[in-house]
């Protein structure tokens, strides 16, 4: 009996090591919230991770429109722009330094942007993901306005429009998640979560891999959709995914953030 205890125990620790302070203090017993259900009523985070993996589809969507149909950059992660701006002034053909530049300084810009709604709203988190999204949205159907006044292939002052516009669009998005600090949900940069799932495979944690795997999966899913939807229809049609996307979120997050609860304050 002492040694099952002691076993019992000792898993006990392994889970909730997986996990920051917020998760341990507040994690439940497995039989009250499956790991479904804390996906839209997670005990600290409540509808959030949901609303953040879904905006992880649109982040693969939106990059994949930027590789495929606005030159080699990225909108999203700004860490290959920065690649992709050593590879264009090293003279390596193929690669738009102004292109990579105005996607670095549109996300900058978004980022900035976003600090008054963060500094307003940290007490609030679903209030700021639903603003923010909502700023996102805008931002979003204005580089779908300009892609769908121009001709394909977009080329040009309407690239640079789209990369710029959406960029910022995406600066916002990460500043929020980044306040936000769901595990594993940055929505936009996945190498410390994949870091993650090798490093942790020892633990055998189910939820935690899980959640990882569903986050590489939702960049995957979003960033196939994207380029099938590219490369068979054009980029109008991408764009518009992502915006359907990004809406589900602000809606959600407008109806689901608004339910009270010590998530809408939970610590970083």
């Amino acid at each position: 009996m002492i040694s099952s205890a002691f076993h019992r125990d000792n898993r006990a620790v392994n889970r909730a090591g997986a996990d920051g302070p917020a998760e341990r203090q507040h994690r439940p017993s497995p039989t009250r919230v499956g790991f479904l259900s804390e996906w839209f009523n997670h005990p600290v985070h409540g509808p959030l991770p949901a609303l953040l993996l879904l905006l992880t589809v649109a982040t693969g969507v939106v990059d994949a429109v930027s590789i495929l149909a606005l030159g080699r950059v990225f909108i999203a992660n700004m860490t290959g722009n920065v690649v992709f701006i050593g590879f264009a002034l090293a003279g390596a053909p193929g690669f738009s330094l102004l292109a990579s530049l105005l996607a670095l300084v549109g996300f900058l810009v978004g980022a900035a942007v976003c600090a008054p709604a963060i500094s307003r709203w940290r007490t609030a988190r679903g209030r700021l993901l639903a603003v923010v999204s909502t700023a996102e949205l805008v931002l979003l159907a204005a580089a779908l306005a300009i892609a769908w006044a121009s001709i394909e292939p977009l080329r040009g002052t309407p690239q640079n429009l789209i990369v710029v516009v959406a960029a910022t669009a995406l600066g916002m998005q990460n500043a929020a998640a980044r306040e936000l600090a769901v595990p594993d949900a940055t929505t936009t940069v996945l190498t410390m979560t994949l870091t993650g799932f090798a490093a942790d495979l020892r633990q055998r944690n189910g939820r935690v891999l899980l959640r990882r795997f569903f986050a590489v999966a939702a960049m995957l899913i979003g960033g196939g959709a994207g380029a099938v939807l590219v490369l068979r229809h054009g980029a109008i049609w991408a764009l518009a995914l992502s915006l359907v996307l990004v809406a589900l979120v602000c809606l959600g997050a407008w109806v689901l953030g608004t339910r009270p609860g010590p998530w809408q304050t939970a610590a970083r």
